[in-house]
């Protein structure tokens, strides 16, 4: 089997509309490394957009599924319920942030918690109104959409869309934008847009994902936590990427003092399988009235066995603690790095969530330029890089957190080499 053949199949049998980054097409795969259909050796610093924190094919998840896929694949749990879903939401209420009371639901994707969190909000409050950020990215379904603060590829030709949905910038001081300057926008709606007692919720990502990898100011979250008591409007935290150990703590929000009333998490919930889950408040997941919440494969049993594993791993490898180690070796590469490239303007990120950020040397403007360049020397020698950002100058790295300490060394290497090239 070759790629190039693959590639007129593909051509061929699926639309334009699905991007493809890779002209290689994958065959097997194990922890850090993945080979092609040629028996091309990569290094995976994409991990499936942050969905292998634990690695592909971890032995304790494929023994996890292994064992329910002897039991049973399928009932539906609106239909059928089984153990497994309630003890994951139990095990999610006690990891996720806030000290109050918790419920979880189980659904399939990030972008389907996303639309059930502002489902939830909007039942609880009675409200419609929604604010979300620029630069995030919270999915490709419609509300999805018009939650996201980018317009190419993810909102073109594809509106109208939702509704009483409402961006205000966010704050990045490399940027020029302080946090004053986003609740200021926030109080501007509030005159000119929405009443606040209309709005139901605001929804942020704690470190920007497609955004840049954009860390939320602690100034931020505890403004934004004064402004929803003040008015009773619901603070949604979407850790869809952000989740399950990536930034050295189990989610993000860990890392402020303040816990929103509702969290959003999918990806690396079950190490590549469909898994997503909204957490929050009793009362306010409460507010649903029974089968307003649900989905035919929600909480999928296959799914729920390889969280439970996950869950498993990164409590018994230590992966929070291993995210900070992994994500402070590649900071201190970057940093040294710019002594001689001009063109890296910022290094950042929170445990192994970390994004190094190019403009044109001795200027404020983004070089997408040479971020493609770096990325695709990478590729050439072998180390799978995703870039993000309004701009797409910014290269982030989502490399497992299981990663063999060879390879990680190796990769680095090969990054070093890139970026100098």
């Amino acid at each position: 089997m070759k790629n190039a053949d693959l590639a007129e199949r593909k051509a061929a049998a699926t639309p334009r509309g699905v991007g493809v980054m890779c002209n290689f097409y994958a065959e097997r795969a194990l922890n850090s490394e993945l080979w092609d259909v040629e028996g091309r050796r990569f290094i995976d610093f994409a991990s499936g957009i942050a969905v292998l924190n634990t690695g592909h094919r971890h032995p304790r998840l494929i023994a996890a599924m292994k064992e329910q896929l002897e039991k049973f694949t399928h009932t539906a749990y609106q239909i059928v319920p089984y153990e497994s879903y309630v003890s994951l939401a139990e095990r999610i209420n006690a990891l996720a942030p806030g000290d109050f009371v918790k419920k979880t639901a189980l659904f399939s994707t990030g972008a389907e918690a996303v639309e059930n969190a502002i489902k939830i909000a909007r039942a609880y409050t009675g409200r419609s109104g929604v604010i979300a950020f620029s630069g995030g990215f919270h999915g490709r379904t419609m509300m999805g959409m018009a939650l996201t603060g980018k317009v190419f590829p993810y909102k073109a030709g594809f509106g109208p869309f939702p509704g009483e949905t409402y961006h205000v910038p966010f704050p990045v001081a490399l940027h020029g934008v302080s946090v004053q300057d986003s609740m200021a926008a926030i109080q501007a709606l509030f005159r000119a847009d929405i009443d606040p007692k209309r709005v139901a919720a605001i929804i942020i990502e704690p470190i920007q994902g497609e955004g840049g990898f954009y860390l939320a100011p602690p100034e931020l979250m505890q403004a934004l936590r004064r402004l929803c008591d003040e008015h009773g409007i619901l603070l949604i935290a979407d850790e869809v990427q952000t989740g399950f150990a990536r930034t050295g703590k189990t989610f993000a929000m860990q890392h402020y003092d303040v816990a929103p009333d509702l969290t959003t998490m999918a990806k690396s919930l079950a190490g590549g399988m469909p898994l997503s889950a909204v957490c929050g408040r009793a009362e306010i997941m409460d507010a649903p009235a029974p089968g307003g919440l649900g989905g035919t494969y929600a909480g999928n049993p296959l799914a729920v066995a390889s969280a439970h594993a996950v869950l498993d791993v990164i409590a018994d490898e230590s992966l929070n603690e291993r995210a900070v180690e992994l994500g402070a070796r590649l900071k201190r590469l970057l940093n040294g790095l710019r002594e001689t490239v001009p063109q890296i303007a910022d290094v950042r990120g929170l445990g192994s969530m970390v994004a190094v950020e190019f403009n044109k040397p001795g200027s404020n403007e983004p070089d997408p330029d040479f971020t493609k360049k770096v990325q695709q020397e990478a590729l050439a020698k072998g180390l799978l890089l995703l870039s993000c950002g309004v701009h797409g100058n910014v290269i982030r790295f989502l490399f497992p957190l299981t990663i063999q300490h060879n390879v990680m060394e190796e990769a680095l290497a090969i990054l070093t080499a890139a970026i100098r090239a």
